[in-house]
């Protein structure tokens, strides 16, 4: 599944990710009002609003970009309704030939990290017959549990040819309350990321390992130290427009080849025309916003790739 992300990169020109994350303060009220029309003010009727939006977001946008990241909490936070509308945002992008990265940043030990490896990249056996759970292509996990947390992740990747995205330097500005405490004289995300590396040792693609790591645009220092550390590593970087990353922070994630990394951005895309520049087309239109700032993103990165 690496290659088949480096090669849509490639052919889009595109090193992005969009942040699929719906809050619904974000879905504009014409479409709130139709859904709960036909399910009332429920789980199920906001259920109903996250996958319209979606829908009208992935088909205004699913040409230009080789990747979506639906955030699973935001659909989880409408139970069981809003797990049924990830698993149609899933299989949707599927049916658009995108790489779906579920961030969903699991992480524990033994069987119970092996049962979320099978749930989100594998399968399981029912009675003769071998079932998928929400069948993404790629998933972040959290390595706090060390490999015993991480090893069934990547026992699955080796098996099903996909991949993981590790936690190392997260964009959030209370992450060095941990990640950047010394440990022998070194930050701990340094030595995380030395782990990373050997983690994707084992997995590796034609030129890229399966195994990658997710690294905040908001740190762009750490992150030139970070590329060194994890040479044959994509990085998912977080971080970008809302948060504050801009193109020129991001070329120290990418290597002289141009890959090794692919940004995201949720809420400036989603939620585009919310923002002054993009209130033109109003929420009418929202998902014609969001492809306008696909664009913008797309020419800001590349343009500082070309420029640096």
């Amino acid at each position: 599944m690496i290659q088949k992300l480096i090669e849509k990169i490639q052919k889009t020109k595109a090193p992005i990710v969009v942040g699929l994350d719906p809050m619904l303060n974000y879905i504009p009220e014409h479409i709130q009002k139709k859904a709960f029309a036909e399910y009332g003010e429920t789980l199920e009727g906001a259920a109903e609003a996250i996958w319209q939006f979606n829908k009208e977001i992935i088909d205004k946008t699913w040409d230009l970009i080789p990747a979506v990241k639906p955030q699973i909490a935001m659909y989880e936070q409408f139970g069981i309704e809003g797990l049924k509308a990830f698993q149609k945002t899933v299989d949707y992008c599927h049916e658009k030939d995108l790489v779906v990265i579920g961030d969903i940043k699991r992480g524990d030990i033994g069987s119970t990290s092996a049962a979320y490896a099978a749930g989100h990249l594998g399968s399981v056996q029912v009675g003769s017959a071998v079932c998928r759970g929400f069948d993404e292509d790629f998933v972040t996990v959290n390595p706090y549990l060390g490999t015993d947390g991480v090893k069934p992740f990547v026992d699955v990747c080796k098996k099903e040819k996909k991949g993981l995205f590790i936690l190392v330097k997260t964009s959030n500005p209370s992450s060095g309350e941990f990640q950047d405490r010394l440990v022998d004289g070194r930050p701990l995300y340094e030595l995380v990321g030395e782990k990373v590396a050997q983690w994707g040792d084992e997995c590796m693609g034609c030129s890229y390992s399966y195994v990658g790591a997710v690294v905040g645009a908001t740190y762009p220092e750490m992150g030139k130290v970070l590329r060194k550390i994890m040479p044959k590593a994509y990085i998912l970087v977080p971080g970008y427009g809302a948060q504050g990353g801009k193109g020129a922070d991001l070329v120290h994630f990418f290597n002289e080849d141009g890959l090794g990394a692919i940004v995201n951005s949720s809420r400036g895309i989603i939620a585009a025309y919310k923002q002054e520049q993009y209130a033109k087309f109003g929420p009418e239109r929202f998902g014609e916003a969001s492809r306008a700032a696909v664009e913008d993103m797309i020419a800001d990165i590349q343009g500082a790739l070309e420029n640096r």
